[in-house]
């Protein structure tokens, strides 16, 4: 399996990976091989016993096909159980970069529920319960905070907190205050891709986070190259 493992740490119980964009994490219909397990599994065979799914042994969390960024792997099952208490209880710091069109207040929370849309599979939707006539669409709560870092003419550089962990929560969040994040063909809309930017313009850079013994990890990954790439080109 020719994918490299960008390993930022790792230790008797975990491996955290700085993520390239454009590998999924985990085998789908779609997407059955040459995906970030497939390279695990080759380096690491104990995985498979790890973990509460098949498709995803060892994986803590997950990040989106082309996000880039730190991902966290548990190498046995006491380290497994523990971290995903640690994520869902909402002990873990997580932060991104990413960048958005326009110029959103300097900072913000965003809180909402959100849910499968019922048009398309591949996306998440904001639930806005007062709107719904017959309430069938439930969703499930998601907190987003974020704050500006840098203003370019037409976009703003952000940090992105997120509080809870849905599925494609930051870009959905910021699509939803009328700031998709740049280069994001589902949420962004087809005039929302900018030339020069190959995929959605998102970095989890930061994370975090306890292991079983107490000890306490805090893990950065710097901006890719194609990211730092745009910025200096909007910086010109």
């Amino acid at each position: 399996m020719n994918i490299p493992l960008d390993i930022v740490y790792e230790d008797d119980g975990v491996i955290v990976l700085n993520k390239q964009a454009g590998i999924s994490v985990h085998p789908s219909e779609n997407e059955p091989t040459g995906t970030l397990v497939d390279a695990l599994l080759a380096r690491y065979p104990e995985l498979k016993e790890v973990g509460d799914d098949p498709i995803r042994p060892g994986i803590v969390h997950r990040l989106d096909k082309d996000t880039s960024g730190l991902l966290v792997i548990a190498k046995n099952q006491k380290t497994f159980d523990f971290l995903k208490k640690e994520w869902q209880s909402g002990q873990v710091v997580k932060k991104y970069l990413a960048l958005v069109w326009g110029h959103p207040k300097e900072k913000g929370e965003i809180i909402s529920e959100l849910a499968r849309s019922p048009k398309d599979f591949r996306k998440r939707m904001v639930v806005r319960p007062e709107k719904q006539k017959d309430k069938k669409i439930t969703g499930k709560l998601a907190i987003t905070e974020y704050k500006v870092v840098k203003e370019y003419d037409n976009f703003s550089l952000v940090e992105v907190c997120p509080k809870t962990g849905r599925m494609h929560q930051i870009r959905v969040h910021m699509a939803s205050i009328g700031h998709p994040v740049a280069g994001d063909k589902i949420y962004g809309g087809k005039d929302k891709n900018p030339e020069g930017l190959a995929r959605h313009f998102l970095h989890a850079f930061y994370l975090s986070f306890a292991l079983p013994d107490g000890k306490k990890l805090a893990l950065e990954a710097d901006l890719p190259e194609d990211l730092r790439a745009f910025l200096t080109k909007l910086s010109k």
